[in-house]
């Protein structure tokens, strides 16, 4: 049964080279999502149409609330607090020192506020990317080596997590124990060839996956057990991630990006980099905020 009952619409219209890491936060009510390359922020408030930026020291994957007040912010060389009242970052970790060509890129909370978050080859070529686990105290690798990480997303009950080899084409899914331990590791899905690749990946309600193609101008729902149900059409070709958002959370925002367009590319997708937004009737979940 379909579960999306409109079209994606562009509300946004950024342009941007490569928008990412959507996040509702629900102190707020407000949407958050970054541009990686042009090193930004955003914040919209849909009730009031409020926009606002805030400029980065660097690549900037995502921003994610902190229980108490302001953001960790995802930047190349590491994890920083961020606070939108000043603008103003200040160094939390640097997981990967010994990698000055990686940076990182996508992220999620768990139930117990411990942040997961991936790095990546900025160059998109060496397998130099993998998933930590950060509970404010230990920064833990716990994914085997890729290129591009995305993700991870993390089931309603807790108990599975998933992410995403990029390049490889594939989702990734492992059991999430208590303890923040994965263990058995399985392959949850594969993106057929020429149908893009896959990018950052969320959970409804239901427990189903929802995850964006890049290069592939679609969303897709994959049931619990890693069947393909629902594909969303765009006008742009390539979609980073989705967000859940709204009083009811039935609101989807989606990023996308126009950074693998040539001239003739952008002319043919005008709307690339833009902010999207369509709606559903099975609501997403709640993020929970980062105790770190």
């Amino acid at each position: 049964m379909a579960v999306v009952t409109s079209e994606p619409v562009s509300i946004w219209a950024l342009g941007g080279p490569l928008l990412e890491g959507p996040i509702w936060v629900g102190r707020e009510q407000a949407l958050w999502f970054t541009d990686i390359k042009r090193h930004r922020i955003y914040r919209l408030d849909p009730v009031s149409g409020e926009r606002r930026e805030w400029a980065a020291p660097d690549q900037v994957g995502f921003v994610l609330p902190i229980a108490g007040g302001g953001f960790v912010a995802g930047l190349k060389t590491g994890l920083s607090r961020f606070d939108p009242a000043d603008g103003g970052f200040t160094p939390i970790l640097s997981p990967e020192p010994d990698k000055p060509g990686n940076r990182l890129n996508d992220a999620t909370v768990d139930a117990a506020g411990r942040l997961w978050f991936g790095s990546m080859d900025d160059a998109e070529q060496g397998a130099t990317g993998t998933v930590y686990r950060y509970d404010g105290k230990d920064c833990v690798a716990t994914t085997p080596l890729v290129s591009i990480t995305n993700g991870p997303a993390i089931s309603p009950d807790g108990r599975t997590l998933y992410h995403v080899d990029t390049l490889g084409g594939v989702i990734h899914a492992a059991t999430l124990g208590e303890d923040g331990s994965l263990s058995d590791p399985r392959v949850f899905a594969r993106i057929e060839d020429g149908q893009g690749f896959p990018d950052g990946p969320v959970c409804d309600a239901e427990g189903c996956l929802w995850i964006g193609l890049y290069a592939g101008g679609a969303v897709r729902r994959y049931s619990p057990k890693g069947e393909l149900l629902e594909t969303v059409r765009f006008p742009v070709s390539a979609i980073t991630k989705i967000a859940f958002g709204g009083d009811d959370l039935k609101t989807v925002y989606a990023t996308t990006a126009a950074k693998h367009l040539d001239e003739a590319g952008r002319a043919a997708e005008p709307q690339a980099g833009d902010l999207f937004r369509f709606t559903v009737d099975v609501p997403g979940v709640a993020v929970p905020e980062a105790r770190i």
